[in-house]
């Protein structure tokens, strides 16, 4: 009885928080698309889900509209405000995972990077068997391991879910000499990943901000030799582990020294998503907007307006 409870409540989180059909939940478990529904009725029956009806969290059109005039991104969209902050999230969170697993099921070879934001839509994605499917990393570890949101822990984590393979980078983040870090991404260790993430047909991450690279204690101890003859107020967010200006110019192209696949081919990459909820990334959301650092943007209405003030 218990097991088929969590059953009912594996489907219904399917069907009710990431939007599958009932065609592809049938699919995923091997089962009619009659036993769908009354699986989903016995979930209601047995209280495992209740449905209350309240004011419906919706996209902001207008301001997606706005947006699509302004910068020219290939989607955009965004979370209409909540009075309730962690309902607005769960909302956002939810539709990011649904987006994130559409691209996964019509992609080869996915990566993503680490983050608490990452961390949440990976919690929110189903558990299903995907063939032929790899989760690479793209860039070293930012070594915070304090938090379960670290890079190699992010692609182990989602490769989990869905039952793929993954290949992680050995190395840091930054890596000063430059003999060092080529000779490592040219070391057997790394040649497998290095190819994987040439080959990327879809990326999805957040953004950061200079506070979070220095929340780091090494990447903030050796700060002005990771990023030298810049001024940290010169830049608005980070992005693939570069910082970058309101402008959308990145600023250490002439001395990056970021351990993994070079920035072109990051751009060249088809599909790039990014999730934003947090206000206080508008300067990092702006700069990655006018950048054109991604070709997909999931934001919240806060987030939104803090922008078009900023403009």
């Amino acid at each position: 009885m218990k097991d088929h409870n969590k059953f009912l409540a594996a489907l219904a989180q399917d069907y009710y928080l990431l939007d599958m059909s009932i065609g592809d939940i049938a699919n995923k478990y091997q089962i009619s698309r009659y036993l769908v529904n009354k699986y989903l009725s016995d979930a209601k029956a047995e209280k495992i889900v209740t449905i209350k009806i309240s004011q419906q969290l919706e996209r902001q059109i207008d301001l997606e509209n706005k947006f699509h005039e302004l910068f020219d991104i290939e989607n955009i969209y965004i979370i209409k405000d909540s009075d309730l902050v962690n309902r607005e999230n769960e909302t956002l969170l939810n539709f990011s995972a649904n987006r994130v697993l559409q691209y996964i099921k019509n992609s080869h070879i996915v990566g993503t990077v680490w983050g608490g934001t990452i961390y949440d839509i990976i919690e929110r994605l189903p558990k299903e068997k995907i063939e032929n499917l790899l989760f690479t990393q793209f860039v070293g570890e930012n070594r915070k391991y304090n938090s379960q949101a670290g890079s190699m822990r992010m692609v182990q984590k989602i490769a989990d879910k869905f039952s793929a393979t993954y290949t992680t980078l050995s190395g840091p983040l930054y890596i000063l000499n430059n003999e060092v870090r080529l000779g490592m991404l040219s070391e057997i260790a790394s040649l497998e990943t290095m190819s994987a993430a040439s080959h990327m047909d879809f990326i999805f991450c957040g953004l950061g901000t200079i506070d979070s690279v220095k929340s780091i204690p090494i990447w903030n101890k050796y700060f002005r030799q990771i990023f030298p003859k810049l001024n940290s107020g010169d830049i608005a967010g980070m992005a693939y582990g570069r910082p970058y200006d309101i402008n959308g110019n990145f600023l250490n192209t002439s001395h990056d020294f970021t351990f993994g696949i070079d920035l072109q081919t990051i751009l060249n990459v088809p599909h790039r998503l990014c999730v934003v909820k947090s206000k206080f990334k508008s300067h990092a959301t702006l700069g990655a907007l006018r950048g054109k650092f991604f070709t997909e943007l999931i934001i919240t209405e806060s987030v939104a307006r803090k922008v078009l003030s900023e403009i």
